[in-house]
């Protein structure tokens, strides 16, 4: 393959073998789930019954623009899987997501699943979940002060995520704090801490949530599978 995009395309084609007729299927956000959405379009376009609930309002458009029909998760209760991507995947699965903005919608989704399929390039699998150094948290913005001073108090130094100088706003309304990490050890007493402060919505730590975790390396595509 010759890129990203190729890559892209290949393994969202690989995930797409994973979707079964008449079904229900959670649509992540970012670039690979963005892939995956297309390829699913063109499936729709082909013929397949499939209907989904996005993770975005940027994901629903182009859903609709692709022709997929999509339901509110009220409409769908249980959703037989979803298909999204992360910023981080460790030897155990776990994940760091929320670097695109959409996590606390997207664990949302994730948790009414019966299968969560990440979709990744190589360069996102490390050997300890926090590596990268970053962890999101979506906050109530009246909360910003109290969730600012308790997550420095965790060890979480928080900065207030912001696109070309404006304070970006998450689709429901709240603000991003990305927390600086060291390589979690306790992911999830570091979860259970950080969403006892009061105003904090959720964390892009999703700990025991993915299925199957789909790599691309080069021109091949791995499936890791939770054992």
């Amino acid at each position: 393959m010759s890129g990203e995009a190729d890559a892209l395309e290949g393994i969202a084609g690989r995930a797409l073998e994973l979707v079964g007729e008449d079904t229900i299927v959670g649509l992540g956000t970012g670039r690979a789930a963005t892939a995956f959405v297309r390829a699913l379009g063109a499936a729709v376009a082909a013929g397949m019954r499939v209907r989904g609930v996005p993770t975005s309002d940027t994901t629903a458009a182009l859903a609709r623009e692709l022709g997929i029909e999509l339901l509110t998760l009220a409409e769908a209760g249980r959703i037989d899987a979803t298909f999204d991507g992360a910023d981080e995947v460790s030897p155990a699965l776990d994940l760091i997501k929320g670097y695109g903005g959409a996590l606390v919608r997207e664990k949302i989704v994730a948790a009414s699943s019966e299968r969560l399929v990440i979709l990744v390039g190589d360069e996102k699998i490390v050997s300890s979940i926090g590596q990268r150094g970053k962890l999101p948290v979506e906050v109530v913005p009246f909360g910003m002060a109290l969730c600012e001073r308790e997550l420095a108090a965790l060890g979480c130094t928080p900065t207030l995520r912001a696109t070309d100088g404006e304070t970006y706003v998450t689709d429901n309304q709240n603000f991003i704090l990305d927390c600086a990490v060291e390589p979690i050890g306790d992911p999830v007493g570091l979860e259970r801490r950080i969403l006892a402060i009061p105003g904090v919505l959720g964390t892009g730590l999703f700990v025991g949530m993915a299925d199957v975790v789909l790599v691309q390396e080069g021109d091949q595509v791995r499936a890791m599978e939770r054992a």
